[in-house]
């Protein structure tokens, strides 16, 4: 015989109950705890900004303050054609001990650079450019792209779009600012100790020879930017061949040339004159 498998303990309460005609009482759901808030993650220290990395070599340059004399410090010695001291000369603070603008010096390159350009660059559009401008074959018909002009600008030898023209580069600076971006420049080179004065040059006739054994005597080297109240033929002559030199008026005298070299070698009556027309 074959036996009856009993039913599980859960399902027979179950039948006994429906037999009975009570339904099956069923479980209270379990309720379950308010799940905590997570706990809130400390905050990290605010990262201190890193310089960015620099490429060797070209590490940060820290910009001096500019130095600015008194009218006692801003004194400077006279000398002969043979560099003995004659006398001081009390420079004028407002021409000799502004404070730096670096901005105005760097318009005023700019300015004169800008002045000193040609501008006569030029290309050939396809209306300048040399050949025929006939059709090279006939619009339809032959399978080849259709072309007016041999000369297109999308053919060898043909003209350039929108090319360079021939232009002026040159503006004008306000007189107020060219002033003072020369004073800063002026400056700047009596600072870094290149400003000689010498109370006259003596140079009778056109010799090379004896104008550069004047700068030899005077400590003069290299670079160099002579400035004198008038210069003679003598002066100029003489001074032409000497590499680095440049012989100027001191009503020619610009930014550009005085940051350019780094000497400047004065006359004392080009010295009265510059700091007369510069003075406000």
């Amino acid at each position: 015989m074959v036996e009856k498998k009993k039913a599980p303990a859960a399902k027979a309460g179950k039948a006994k109950a429906k037999a009975a005609g009570k339904a099956p009482a069923r479980k209270a759901p379990a309720h379950k705890a308010p799940a905590r808030p997570a706990p809130r993650k400390k905050a990290k220290p605010a990262r201190e900004k890193a310089e960015p990395k620099r490429a060797p070599g070209h590490a940060k340059k820290e910009r001096p303050a500019p130095v600015v004399h008194s009218a006692a410090e801003g004194a400077v010695a006279i000398v002969d054609g043979d560099n003995r001291k004659l006398s001081e000369h009390s420079l004028r603070p407002e021409v000799f001990a502004v404070a730096v603008n670096e901005h105005l010096l760097y318009e005023a390159v700019k300015q004169y650079r800008a002045n000193a350009r040609r501008g006569t660059h030029m290309t050939k559009n396809r209306a300048l450019v040399s050949g025929s401008g006939r059709k090279p074959w006939r619009q339809k018909g032959t399978g080849r792209a259709r072309v007016g002009d041999i000369r297109t600008p999308l053919w060898r030898h043909g003209g350039t779009v929108f090319g360079p023209t021939p232009r002026d580069y040159s503006y004008s600076m306000p007189k107020k600012a060219r002033i003072a971006a020369l004073r800063s420049a002026l400056t700047r080179r009596y600072n870094d100790g290149g400003l000689r004065v010498v109370d006259r040059f003596g140079i009778e006739q056109p010799k090379t020879k004896v104008l550069k054994s004047l700068l030899d005597r005077l400590g003069v080297e290299g670079k160099t930017l002579l400035v004198e109240h008038q210069p003679d033929r003598a002066l100029l002559l003489s001074g032409r061949n000497i590499p680095g030199l440049k012989v100027v008026d001191s009503t020619q005298i610009n930014v550009y040339d005085v940051l350019d070299r780094p000497n400047l070698v004065v006359s004392q009556e080009a010295l009265d004159k510059l700091e007369e027309q510069l003075t406000p």
